[in-house]
């Protein structure tokens, strides 16, 4: 097997894109996503999914330079491996990734949690070169035929680093995010997994919790309103469950801020108090104003 004489040593500082094989496991929005802002700025861009229908539509559109089914044939000459699948399955490859690397190879993840991701990374063998990554962005329909080659302009994209991992690792994921027209965050996978409880994990149970309390018959008056406050529910369970389960401390903690807020408001509402309620959505709006500047 032949590699770059630029891949043969990790210890080098920088990495070029251009140089470089790219292997994404997984190519649903995400990974699709990343293939068409990729493609054209790597030496060969390849992509491995079980579903033989995405294989298809990728070859069909030329998303990447080859797809297959096989791990052996993707990974084999890998210098970046990119795993853009859903937490559960990221973990289960990095089990599996050292039966087919024992070349050094850079692999970045882009799960939704970290820590437990980052465990898995941490557990490599030496020839890995391993960093965490989370880009917050995305839509509720997850396959690669609503990819979109501009999914992650302007979005943030958290970097989470190991006590291992190389300059030349982070180099590699700088570039990438460059590239996509990301905000680099570097962040600590606790903090991560605790911020993002809030802002993602916890609005995700919410709108499904208002999609399951409102019944069929308010159908026909929805508005804007209820549409953008419950729009999370229809994201597939399958890609949730599994971020949920991983991060289940911190989105109980969040959910019992949450509960203590609604509290507030229901004990104003059946104590007819509408001063205080009055006070807390009033707060809640100058709360919000607070959220969204500082971002």
């Amino acid at each position: 097997m032949l590699l770059s004489p630029r891949f043969l040593s990790m210890d080098k500082p920088d990495f070029s894109l251009r140089d470089a094989n790219i292997a994404i496991i997984g190519l649903g929005l995400m990974g699709g996503s990343l293939a068409l802002s990729l493609k054209s700025r790597c030496r060969r861009l390849s992509a491995l999914d079980p579903n033989l229908a995405t294989l298809e539509i990728a070859r069909l559109q030329e998303i990447v330079h080859y797809a297959d089914s096989d791990p052996a044939k993707i990974l084999a000459n890998a210098d970046l491996v990119v795993l853009a699948c859903p937490v559960p399955s990221i973990v289960d490859w990095l089990d599996c990734l050292p039966a087919y690397i024992q070349h050094p190879c850079i692999i970045l993840d882009i799960g939704s949690t970290k820590r437990e991701i980052v465990a898995a990374l941490d557990d490599l063998p030496p020839n890995f070169d391993p960093i965490g990554g989370h880009p917050i962005c995305g839509r509720e329909r997850l396959s690669l035929e609503n990819a979109e080659r501009f999914l992650f302009r302007d979005a943030p994209f958290v970097l989470t680093p190991l006590s291992r991992t190389s300059q030349f690792a982070r180099s590699a994921a700088l570039e990438i995010v460059r590239i996509l027209g990301s905000r680099p965050i570097w962040m600590d996978a606790d903090d991560h997994d605790r911020i993002l409880a809030s802002t993602s994990h916890l609005p995700y149970l919410l709108s499904s919790a208002l999609a399951l309390a409102t019944h069929t018959e308010c159908a026909p008056l929805i508005g804007p309103g209820f549409l953008s406050t419950s729009r999370l529910a229809d994201t597939p369970s399958s890609m949730m469950f599994g971020v949920i389960q991983s991060n289940r401390d911190n989105i109980l903690t969040a959910l019992h801020r949450l509960q203590d807020q609604l509290s507030i408001i229901e004990s104003a509402l059946s104590t007819e108090d509408f001063s205080s309620l009055q006070k807390t959505i009033s707060n809640a709006g100058f709360h919000y104003h607070q959220l969204i500047t500082e971002k």
